[in-house]
């Protein structure tokens, strides 16, 4: 692996942590004399072309970073500690994934796949030191954005909307057939239609409410029919319903005045 390769790979490193706050102090673990903080990379940084030593810190002095990228064969291994915490983080990067060989002349055709290269240094050298509040402020810096959306038969121009009307029909299924009849009485649990019990509620008619007792001299002691359950009315719908018509069916001849009179029978 060209060296040159490798140096341009960590200035990709080195921009990354600048954008996001943090400035170049200088080379190896110590500290120098008259250091300050950069966003230049320091004399010297690339003496040890097989181990990178780079110290940051936040522009709020919140934290300091120490970096250290050593190569393995055509690998970067980054290798990053907070030294306040202790905490560390690091990532893999292949070095021929991101830069081009061809055309390290040119700095815009140098790099290749920065998109990915940005996610994986963003996510594991830098976001993992992070405190909860700063996360939470990147979420409320960037909302979520949502995109409204519209039925495809959606037409603000037409009237009335395409959408079909509600239907007024029951909840109850339509009889499959003209030889349903009955089919409620075989299979009570398949919801068809066409039964020998009659439920006044699938009438049509609104009902105010149900009797059990209706046509019964006295009333149905409470629980002796369920609520909801299927029932045969042991007389028409609703309490204290008038008696039989005397003049339901009247004889023949009955409105005729001119009707003889029978004689009795003896």
């Amino acid at each position: 692996m060209i060296g040159i390769e490798i140096d341009a790979l960590l200035c990709a490193v080195h921009w990354e942590l600048v954008t996001r706050g943090y400035r170049c102090l200088g080379a190896g673990d110590r500290a120098g004399p008259d250091e300050r903080k950069s966003e230049l990379l320091p004399a010297g940084w690339q003496a040890d072309p097989e181990l990178y030593t780079l110290r940051y810190q936040a522009q709020d002095d919140s934290r300091e970073l120490l970096l250290k990228a050593i190569m393995v064969d055509t690998s970067m291994i980054l290798n990053v500690m907070d030294r306040s915490s202790l905490q560390v983080a690091d990532v893999t990067l292949n070095v021929a994934d991101y830069v081009d060989p061809a055309h390290l002349g040119d700095f815009h055709r140098a790099y290749k796949n920065m998109e990915e290269l940005r996610t994986r240094i963003v996510s594991g050298i830098i976001s993992p030191f992070k405190t909860d509040k700063e996360k939470d402020n990147n979420k409320e810096s960037k909302p979520e954005r949502t995109v409204p959306t519209t039925p495809r038969d959606y037409d603000p121009l037409r009237i009335p909307p395409r959408q079909p009307p509600l239907s007024r029909e029951p909840p109850w299924p339509s009889p499959l057939g003209p030889f349903a009849v009955g089919g409620e009485d075989l299979d009570p649990f398949g919801g068809r239609r066409g039964g020998m019990i009659a439920d006044p509620r699938r009438s049509g008619y609104p009902v105010p409410g149900i009797d059990p007792s209706s046509g019964l001299p006295s009333r149905l002691p409470p629980g002796a029919v369920p609520p909801g359950a299927r029932f045969d009315p042991f007389g028409p719908p609703g309490s204290g319903a008038a008696g039989p018509n005397p003049d339901h069916l009247p004889p023949p001849g009955y409105d005729d005045m001119f009707i003889e009179e029978l004689p009795l029978l003896t």
